[in-house]
Order: structure tokens, then sequence, then C-alpha cells
């Protein structure tokens, strides 16, 4: 893998910011690497389920984004990534605040990888947690 792989897919990353399904979740990207994703996500009303916590689908959403993108930064140039399966457990409400999400490589092959993404609240505090395995593509 290239430095110049890595900074076509980070400029293609910046490029779709403000744009897709992470937009409307409002995932802001904070570091970019090949080992590390950091993302935060002010929570906001639209974000709750009808009793005014955040949704986990919102956590599924932003672990899978977060892997997603490190997993393509780590491979750079040499193919692609597609999730094929993500695990995530909510361990803590939230209804206000940011959330931060870091992702970090548990396994990085030839063919696959899987990454785990914690989320915290603004104390720190574990809020979800979840892994996703990648299938990387040529």
């Amino acid at each position: 893998m290239s430095d110049t792989a890595d900074s076509d897919v980070i400029d293609r990353i910046r490029a779709h910011s403000g744009v897709g399904f992470g937009s409307t979740v409002g995932i802001e990207y904070a570091e970019v690497t090949p080992d590390k994703v950091v993302v935060t996500v002010a929570v906001e009303p639209h974000l709750h389920q009808p009793y005014g916590i955040v949704h986990g689908g919102v956590y599924c959403a932003i672990v899978e984004e977060v892997a997603s993108v490190a997993g393509a930064v780590w491979l750079g140039g040499e193919g692609k990534v597609v999730g094929v399966n993500n695990s995530t457990d909510f361990l803590r409400a939230v209804t206000e605040g940011t959330l931060t999400a870091t992702g970090t490589p548990v396994h990085r092959g030839r063919s696959q990888q899987l990454w785990r993404v914690e989320i915290t609240d603004d104390q720190g505090r574990m809020a979800a947690v979840g892994q996703v395995r990648l299938a990387n593509l040529q």
C-alpha cells in the first residue's frame, strides 16, 4: 500500500463528506489514518428513538461507516472493501451531547479485515461498541 493510494482514498472520503447517509447522521471526521479513524456526532433529536435516546441504528451506522472508511484507507488503492457483518452492542443510553467513535483494527488480512469501534459520550463513558468484518475486493 502506497502513501499516494492512502491520500487518494482520504481525498475521496473528504470529498464525500456532507453527502450520503453519514452526513444525515452528522458524522464529522476528526482523524483518518490506516490504523485509526475517529469521528464525532452531535446528538440531535432526529437521532432519537421515541423514548428520547439515541436510536440503536445510529450506533450501527456509525460503527459501519468508521470501520469501512478505516478498512478502505488501510487497503488503499489495492481494491475496495464491503461490510459483511456488523455486530453492535448498546451499553449506555445517551440523550444529548457529542458521541465520539474510534475505530481500530483487530485483524487485517489479504481477503478480510475486522475492525472494532468504540463509541463514547461526552464524559468518556462507553455508549456502544461494535465490530465490523470487511471483505477486501480486488
